[in-house]
């Protein structure tokens, strides 16, 4: 299939054996939101997130599109070097993390203005995605979404509300904020989910654990090697690794391919894992 890179067939298929024989009473889906479930590119311009559309469209002080976009420059640098030791990155991230949910709330952050970004044309859903929210439901199977969105948790629950797939499945991990009685942001709650931490954010610590801990063939979807890290802490007997490569291909393309089993590439949509769950549900391995 185009733009599909699975790393070691013969490992695939001997997994997919396994999780077919389990059915779907065994399996759950571990999922990032940011350029995982929603496209990287949306006619041709970079998204890297939900708060990307907030500093980009200039929705709150006129000061903190600049102050934003300066914090981005300078972290996601950082975020994105090879080069740099993942301990100096954890460190930068929760840096980042920390100065940004303090600049949105000096900046006036509400609930207004989340209900408005999630509005934007500039967030779009990967193609299959409506799909993939169905098959799930359909079949009682598990969504949690781990994210470390800059707009929270809220903001992705919007999000999917108004796309009608806010469905009973699906739970979220995510940054919170502490809002005032008039629905401005007056804090954030600890601790705060970044790209680079998600190995230290156990799903033990959720309630979302219970309904999944008997769950133990998982599926799991990210666009950054930092994203396997959801997994951490979960006793789990089979696990899927697949891993969206949106951009910089030839560039990232080995360390994509020591972290994740199976690599959509391209900014691609979710054909492939609509198939891979379709093919576990029928409990084939072809």
């Amino acid at each position: 299939m185009k733009n599909i890179i699975i790393t070691n067939l013969k490992k695939l298929k001997k997994i997919q054996k396994a999780m077919a024989g389990d059915g779907a009473a065994k399996l759950h889906v571990l999922a990032d939101f940011d350029r995982t479930l929603t496209y990287g590119f949306v006619n041709g311009k970079k998204i890297p997130s939900l708060i990307s559309v907030l500093r980009d469209e200039s929705y709150l002080t006129p000061d903190y599109p600049k102050t934003a976009q300066a914090l981005f420059a300078k972290y996601h640098a950082i975020e994105t070097d090879l080069k740099i030791p993942l301990s100096q990155k954890k460190r930068a991230m929760a840096e980042w993390w920390n100065k940004h949910f303090a600049l949105l709330i000096k900046s006036g952050l509400s609930k207004k203005d989340i209900a408005r970004a999630v509005r934007s044309k500039n967030i779009k859903l990967r193609a299959g995605a409506v799909e993939f929210f169905k098959l799930l439901h359909a079949h009682q199977i598990p969504l949690v979404i781990m994210s470390s969105s800059g707009l929270g948790g809220d903001s992705i629950a919007l999000y999917l509300k108004r796309q009608k797939l806010l469905l009973k499945n699906v739970s979220i991990i995510s940054n919170s904020f502490v809002w005032d009685k008039k629905g401005r942001a007056v804090g954030v709650s600890k601790p705060i989910i970044h790209g680079m931490n998600k190995d230290e954010t156990s799903i033990k610590k959720f309630p979302v654990y219970s309904k999944i801990k008997a769950r133990k063939n998982v599926i799991l979807l990210g666009d950054s090697p930092g994203d396997v890290g959801m997994v951490t802490g979960f006793d789990f007997n089979q696990l899927i690794k697949i891993g969206f490569l949106n951009e910089d291909i030839k560039k990232n393309l080995g360390q994509y391919k020591r972290n994740f089993d199976v690599l959509i590439l391209a900014d691609s949509g979710l054909k492939f894992v609509n198939e891979i769950i379709k093919e576990l549900l029928a409990g084939k391995n072809k």
